[in-house]
């Protein structure tokens, strides 16, 4: 079975898509237009590094066999889809072009994997026990997600680490970290049966003979993909302060006691909405592997940027725990950080 899968976003959506390209499936990068007519053109690149070799591969879309076309968001028809990929950053999702698509989306009913560090609404509605109307303060416009049916749409942890080089035009993607993606399962049978297949499709791929990392990993539980929160609120959001950003290791290692505290908090919260205790990672792999993190997180450098609206796990997260009764006066602390820093770059901007 070949399967067409249309991507909103064609920076990170385009390490996912080159997966699904070698895996013989069909991929549709969703952008703006001179990003759009560059992809048409030449195709992507992503750059990811094979076990045992000391250099990066660059795996281009034009020698794959699957198929790849990039079209704007004004222009993309996701009619004859079966799966859609949710690649954006969370506030991008407000723009008009982009909400009017999300409307066809949801009215086609298309499954939705979701690849953000942010769950869509639809998603922590499938909670059992969690009121997603009381989250909503946390999204740029949660309203945007109001058609989709929960079952519909599952969430897909982003943890392989990629960016595109400055010096490097808009179809280059570089991983540096080629971890897996951690999904959870659909509401739904066939669409399960669906991931299963692109799982396994994926697995099954061979560069030269070798093994290409970066595979899909599907999971029955709906907290798998949330055990990146604990890390995100330890140290992404906290390189964020009052002050000059801080590198991760240091927001980390600053306060290595309120590290600690934050990190189980935040445990602690996934694991009372239902989640397994074996589910997360523990906080000493975390903080070792924090001790090589040597800049500010992709949120610290998004507020040094300008940006007036980011994903907002934080106040997401701080949100959830007042619901349960769980406040944290480090979490208060981190989320109060951020939004006095989004709100000066909203004056800016304004």
């Amino acid at each position: 079975m070949r399967y067409k899968i249309l991507i909103l976003g064609a920076s990170y959506g385009s390490l996912f898509g080159t997966k699904l390209l070698m895996a013989g499936h069909d991929v549709t990068l969703v952008c703006r237009t001179a990003t759009a007519q560059l992809i048409n053109e030449q195709g992507t690149e992503v750059r990811i590094k094979l076990k045992d070799e000391s250099g990066h591969r660059a795996i281009r879309s034009t020698g794959l066999p699957g198929h790849l076309d990039a079209q704007t968001p004004d222009r993309a028809d996701p009619s004859g889809y079966d799966l859609v990929l949710l690649a954006m950053q969370e506030p991008h999702y407000s723009a008009h072009a982009i909400r009017t698509l999300l409307v066809g989306i949801a009215e086609a009913r298309l499954p939705c994997l979701s690849i953000m560090n942010m769950p869509p609404l639809p998603y922590l509605k499938r909670i059992p026990g969690l009121d997603a109307s009381r989250l909503e303060s946390a999204f740029a416009n949660a309203r945007v997600w109001e058609r989709f049916e929960p079952d519909l749409v599952s969430l897909c942890s982003p943890d392989p680490q990629a960016f595109r080089p400055p010096e490097e035009r808009a179809n280059v993607l570089h991983v540096g970290l080629p971890t897996n993606f951690k999904a959870a399962a659909f509401g739904k049978t066939e669409h399960n049966a669906m991931l299963a297949k692109l799982e396994a499709d994926i697995a099954a791929v061979l560069l030269d003979g070798k093994d290409v990392p970066v595979k899909l990993r599907v999971h029955d539980s709906l907290f798998v993909p949330l055990a990146k929160w604990s890390m995100l609120l330890t140290g992404n959001y906290r390189c964020v302060t009052r002050g000059d950003a801080v590198a991760i290791r240091d927001a980390v290692h600053g306060d290595i006691a309120m590290s600690r505290a934050i990190y189980a908090h935040v445990d602690s919260i996934i694991q009372r909405l239902g989640a397994d205790a074996t589910d997360h990672v523990p906080f000493e792999k975390y903080a070792k592997a924090a001790e090589g993190l040597l800049s500010p997180s992709s949120v610290a450098r998004a507020i040094i940027a300008g940006q007036p609206f980011i994903e907002r796990v934080d106040k997401l997260v701080q949100l959830i725990g007042r619901s349960l009764d769980m406040g944290h006066a480090g979490i208060d602390e981190t989320v109060a950080n951020v939004d006095a820093a989004l709100a000066r770059n909203q004056v800016s901007a304004a």
